[in-house]
């Protein structure tokens, strides 16, 4: 069977990007930075994305490029004992496991967000009740627009690489920067607004000690680069021969930080807009409201409070959240689908539309069971699975995966790249620094 691959490096990097740049980095960035100190999570996180996260998604890229196979067969096909080929099997079945149960919160979430997009739409033609019903809290609600995001993510996927993920990522992606640019203007140009950007830009660093901020950090980084679970591993198998590893990596990785403090430049000087507004945005420990409170209600608060031109900011905002919903759970939902695709030989179009069903039977199970599951799964995905399965592959390039096959494969994109400041850097860092850097700072959220 072909496997499908990037027809462009620009089909990549906003493939990638995509996958990286989705509600963690425009709804779960701003508001991680409100809730633990603004510009000091903000420093941490650009240092953190950049010290731990972009070695690791080296580690995947180049993987991914070397095998061009799933996150399973990919680790088992550079490890040479039995025991390491096991634990390639187990770190690659749990990365697709995480996949997937990222994806079962993400669609709910994201589903909210198609709700509130509609929601100014309705009212605009005077369906109040439709109105009101598509932003109050109720399973049906949560379980329809659940159903709705995962069948776009499952079309998309269904249609393969070149004409699913890189030609939608191209329409998509531009789109977002277009929304999010002309969305900070706006905001910025409000009253109150100079208070949030002083919040977000001028940090108290006796917060970066705080060892809760830099874990959140961490799991953040990990988070929003789609780390650890093997989505990155997987777009690297579709990358050309001849791109240059090391380059692209880097242009993800500044493409998702970037995108990442411009959301923050809309959301936090937008958070004390609100509170210009009337809108109360503390909460009862004196701390700024975070988490869906924030997008939920805070923001469309300040939307109604707009009047007309409310109905069409908070349009655009909800239109820009979903399409960044889309850009990542494409990724996510590819993982799972290469491996049911090359190990069961599975058509793609029966494989993603088996695999997306299955997803929402476990969304459902969320959404039935809300208040116990909801905070569980994302905490167990995004602060443990992420950075502990980022270990393993930082471990599996460093260790496992032959230094000699590594320069080869990175030759292939740039033949001199032995004599470059990467190839200096990255084996040793990877190797050592990276895996004991991620448990060191994993830890200290425990003690």
């Amino acid at each position: 069977m072909q496997r499908g691959q990037f027809s462009s490096r620009l089909g990549f990097i906003l493939a990638a990007s995509g996958s990286a740049v989705g509600l963690g980095n425009i709804w779960g960035f701003p508001t991680n930075a409100a809730e633990n100190g603004g510009a000091a999570f903000l420093l941490m996180y650009i240092i953190l994305a950049f010290l731990l996260a972009y070695p690791a998604l080296m580690a995947e890229l180049i993987i991914g490029r070397h095998t061009r196979s799933n996150m399973v067969t990919a680790l088992q096909s550079i490890a040479s004992s039995s025991r390491a080929k096991t634990a390639g099997k187990l770190t690659g079945l749990g990365g697709i496991l995480a996949a997937t149960f990222i994806l079962c919160f993400y669609s709910i979430i994201a589903g909210w967000m198609i709700a509130f997009m509609l929601e100014p739409v309705a009212h605009f033609f005077g369906m109040e009740a439709l109105g009101n019903w598509l932003t109050e809290f109720s399973l049906a609600r949560n379980l329809g627009f659940s159903a709705l995001f995962l069948s776009l993510t499952v079309l998309v996927i269904s249609a393969g690489v070149e004409q699913g993920i890189e030609k939608w990522s191209q329409r998509l992606m531009p789109s977002l920067f277009v929304l999010l640019a002309a969305l900070i203007v706006y905001v910025l140009l409000q009253d109150g607004a100079m208070q949030g950007l002083k919040h977000y830009l001028v940090p108290d660093f006796s917060q970066m000690a705080d060892p809760q901020l830099i874990v959140r950090a961490l799991g953040q980084a990990f988070f929003s680069l789609s780390l650890g679970v093997g989505t990155m591993l997987i777009y690297g198998s579709y990358i050309r021969s001849d791109e240059n590893l090391p380059v692209v990596g880097a242009l993800v990785t500044l493409t998702d930080t970037g995108v990442a403090f411009l959301a923050g430049m809309l959301v936090l000087p937008a958070i004390f807009v609100a509170q210009e507004l009337g809108v109360t945005i503390y909460g009862g420990d004196g701390s700024l409201i975070a988490g869906p409170d924030l997008i939920f209600q805070v923001l469309p608060a300040l939307f109604d409070g707009m009047g007309t031109a409310g109905l069409a900011v908070g349009f655009a905002f909800f239109v820009l959240m979903t399409i960044a919903a889309v850009t990542s759970s494409i990724s996510m939902l590819e993982v799972p689908v290469a491996y049911t695709v090359e190990t069961a030989g599975t058509s793609r179009i029966k494989a993603t539309w088996l695999i997306g069903l299955g997803v929402f039977v476990c969304s459902a199970v969320v959404s039935m069971n809300f208040d116990a599951l909801f905070g569980l799964v994302v905490t167990l995905t995004t602060e443990w699975a992420q950075p502990l399965l980022g270990v393993m592959l930082c471990i599996f390039a460093g260790w496992i995966f032959n230094r000699n096959s590594i320069l080869s494969e990175l030759k292939q994109g740039d033949a001199g790249v032995e004599q470059g400041l990467f190839w200096k850097v990255w084996p040793i860092y990877v190797k050592f620094f990276c895996p004991l850097l991620i448990v060191l700072t994993f830890a200290q959220g425990f003690f």
